[in-house]
């Protein structure tokens, strides 16, 4: 997938330098505008016949800028140079938002009229986005150390230039200003090449990392916990009931693919792939685990216990998902697919890194001490746990006509919610009822998940 979405990114870096130069055709569409001393943008300028084309043109070359540099996969010392690209997208579609209200250097007359915000909004902008490509050009060219792009740079620094002294001129403005948008466009088709051809590239979109080992913390000794977290959960949520436990307890605390610290997998979670997971942290035959589950993870807890019954002394499921029936999503595998090379994008990243730790925080109350959600890799894996849901469903009901569930006790704890109820007559467990308040349990109140832990009655 990795491979593809540099296809993509490149396609629509080369897109941006095709859109970005339809000042070409306005040579011959718009003579009003002087070729030898008219700024290109000129031909958007409001009071031109095909002032509209020009700024969709802009406006699309700018959005297919920012498509492309959101689907190029991270490298180390990139960061920099792609987000200045970014900014050049942004900025060039601001442009074309807000063009001139007329032909600043081809009209005469256009001086000595009023001018509009929209007007100077577009010199600025104008200004700031060839600041942020030759910034891009020359971080990129630096890390790449590409004669061919420190080429196009130097000729691109040379061209901007030439733009600031025939203003200052007065005379062969737009000469120099074709000359630079020409060597922009080329560096963009330049750049989306890279994409394709550079053996760094072909290196890390061929580098496997399906099959690394997640992240897992184990502490204290005695008879063994294992703890599967909820939509998005990480191991750090669980701090407080791993210390409770961990004095007569071996607990045992993991990542999900994708999710805290563990490497993301290239194929969709699935309900029997989280239980053979489950299998695999467990301790050996026999050797029996209590599981400690919450929200999604209750249904994989349950999947483990139908499947692997004579491993599973006792569940503890946590406010548990809803399993209601459900269509699967006919599109979702497909979608899952492409999460695990999507959260390893420029775009993830900085998605995860705006919004990343906020969305944490409003949703547990407590800040985020690892970074981990500010990581691209952990946006796409929730996004996929999510997508997976439904599936997961449709194998669970299916796992509870043909699988019974091992006589072994069952704790559901709740803070008010229908599912759990269902559950636990479902599952004929004990329910125990806690005040909500918003916050995850194991964080809220670690203690009562100990205790139901330790709890030796019967479901």
């Amino acid at each position: 997938m990795e491979r593809r979405l540099y296809v993509l990114a490149a396609s629509a870096l080369i897109v941006a330098a095709v859109l970005g130069s339809a000042w070409i055709t306005g040579q011959f569409t718009t003579p009003r505008v002087d070729r030898t001393d008219g700024y290109v943008s000129e031909l958007a300028a409001r009071d031109q016949p095909w002032t509209r084309l020009f700024r969709v043109s802009d406006a699309l070359s700018g959005l297919a800028c920012v498509f492309g540099v959101a689907l190029v996969p991270t490298a180390a010392r990139e960061g920099r140079g792609w987000l200045a690209l970014a900014a050049f997208g942004l900025l060039t579609l601001a442009a074309g938002l807000f063009p001139l209200d007329c032909a600043t250097l081809s009209d005469p007359s256009c001086g000595r009229r009023p001018m509009s915000s929209g007007h100077f909004a577009h010199l600025l902008v104008g200004a700031l986005a060839t600041a942020a490509v030759l910034v891009a050009m020359v971080l990129l060219s630096a890390r790449w150390r590409s004669w061919v792009s420190w080429l196009f740079t130097w000729l691109g620094l040379a061209a901007t230039l030439l733009v600031m002294a025939a203003n200052a001129d007065r005379h062969g403005v737009g000469i120099a200003h074709r000359a630079q948008l020409t060597m922009f466009a080329i560096w963009l088709v330049y750049a989306a090449l890279h994409l394709l051809v550079s053996d760094d590239v072909t290196a890390r979109a061929s580098v496997p990392h399906g099959n690394a080992r997640p992240h897992v913390v184990e502490q204290g000794s005695g008879p063994a916990v294992l703890i599967t977290a909820g939509l998005g959960g990480a191991w750090f949520h669980w701090d407080a009931v791993a210390a409770r436990l961990a004095a007569t307890h071996r607990v045992i605390r993991f990542d999900r693919p994708g999710l805290g610290l563990s490497p993301c997998s290239p194929d969709p979670p699935t309900l029997h792939g989280e239980a053979a997971r489950l299998a695999g942290l467990a301790p050996s035959h026999p050797e029996q685990v209590i599981v400690v589950a919450q929200g999604v993870g209750c249904w994989h807890a349950e999947a483990f216990a139908r499947l692997h019954p004579l491993r599973v002394a006792k569940l503890v499921l946590i406010d548990p998902a809803g399993a209601g029936e459900r269509r699967p999503f006919a599109a979702a595998g497909s979608a899952g697919r492409w999460l695990p090379a999507l959260g390893g994008t420029w775009g993830a990243a900085a998605l995860a890194c705006l919004a990343g730790p906020a969305a944490h925080r409003l949703l547990t109350g407590v800040r985020d001490p690892y970074g981990v959600y500010r990581v691209g890799k952990v946006s796409a894996a929730v996004a996929g746990e999510w997508l997976a849901r439904r599936d997961m469903i449709a194998d669970l009901h299916r796992l509870r006509a043909d699988r019974p569930l091992p006589d072994v006790p069952v704790t559901v704890i709740s803070t008010g919610a229908r599912n759990a109820v269902r559950l636990a007559g479902l599952l004929s467990a004990r329910l125990v009822r806690l005040p909500g308040s918003g916050r995850p349990v194991q964080l809220e109140n670690p203690q009562a998940i100990a205790d139901a832990v330790s709890d030796g009655r019967h479901g």
